[in-house]
């Protein structure tokens, strides 16, 4: 599925010229429901927690998700175009400098 357009091209060329967590607090909370920000967050949580090898019940207690959310986000960690591995490996090396 390619979703790639112009419009999605300007969205994301301002997140990365977001330069601080308070830019993106702001920015995501004018952009984004809380609902909405908090299911991203999960869904982060969950591949971090899998690409850890934690079990699906142990994450879905943790993270109080659904194992379809779960499932879901195994398969884009597994077979996706490698977005939520690119991201926690920049997070883990970012905590690795601090």
């Amino acid at each position: 599925m390619n979703f790639q357009s112009e419009s999605i091209d300007r969205l994301f060329q301002t997140i990365v010229a977001l330069d601080s967590v308070e830019e993106c607090y702001a920015y995501f909370e004018d952009l984004c429901t809380i609902k909405e920000l908090q299911d991203m967050a999960q869904r982060l949580d969950t591949a971090i927690l899998l690409s850890e090898g934690e079990s699906y019940q142990r994450i879905a207690q943790k993270v109080k998700v659904s194992t379809a959310t779960i499932g879901r986000v195994s398969k884009c960690l597994n077979y996706g175009k490698g977005g939520y591995r690119a991201a926690i490996e920049k997070l883990n090396a970012k905590e690795e400098t601090l």
